[in-house]
């Protein structure tokens, strides 16, 4: 579930907004958006995953809010975690080669 816009790393370019399927943010002029009904979140880490400043965090808790702070998450090194492990963002190198999920295809004839 969505848990936290980080302002300090946010620029507003809203693009979790437009990224999010339920509409879960609002944008907000002049700064971050906000994330307005947290319960319609799916966990489907589509604003982490193309949030271009890792400004997002996603708890991969569906059923409820986690309690982690921003401060934890910070201590954690949590901050594009997601994204890092997908190889999304500069300097990441893709993981898409790694999967195997193409062979279930194979097998199904």
């Amino acid at each position: 579930m969505i848990e936290i816009v980080n302002d300090a790393r946010c620029t507003g370019c809203n693009i979790c907004v437009r990224a999010c399927p339920t509409n879960v943010f609002e944008a907000v002029d002049g700064g971050a958006p906000r994330i307005a009904r947290q319960d319609d979140c799916q966990t489907c880490f589509m604003c982490e995953l193309y949030c271009p400043e890792d400004a997002l965090f996603v708890a991969p808790q569906a059923d409820r809010p986690a309690t982690a702070d921003d401060a934890q998450i910070l201590r954690d090194a949590m901050w594009g975690s997601y994204r890092d492990a997908v190889g999304w963002g500069p300097g990441r190198r893709s993981t898409a080669a790694l999967d195997a999920s193409y062979v279930l295809l194979t097998k199904a004839h």
